[in-house]
């Protein structure tokens, strides 16, 4: 699989409506494609509309496989970026529990 950035504009009013969505995302992922996409992380934005939106971080077999799970799952997929290579200076500062607060 190759990895993959992941841009998703203004999806969602708030963090719960975003929670409801991830775990339809999980599901997707992890029982109807597994061997075509892997979720490993995202980044959660506030947009400048109020509405947040997310950077993710994929595996996936290719493009169209991220398209397709973005269907099923009724989210977008507007910028989509294969990743090159990967630089790790510090872990993320952020546990996920903060992320929504």
């Amino acid at each position: 699989m190759k990895t993959f950035v992941i841009r998703r504009k203004s999806n969602w009013r708030d963090a719960s409506e975003l929670s409801v969505t991830a775990s339809v995302s999980a599901r997707v992922g992890n029982e109807e494609m597994p061997d075509q996409v892997r979720w490993i992380r995202s980044y959660v934005v506030n947009e400048p509309d109020g509405r947040l939106g997310t950077v993710c971080i994929y595996q996936a077999t290719d493009e169209a496989a991220i398209r397709e799970h973005a269907r099923r799952v009724c989210m977008s997929a507007d910028e989509i970026t294969p990743v090159a290579d990967t630089v790790v200076v510090r872990d993320d500062p952020v546990a996920a529990e903060e992320a929504f607060a």
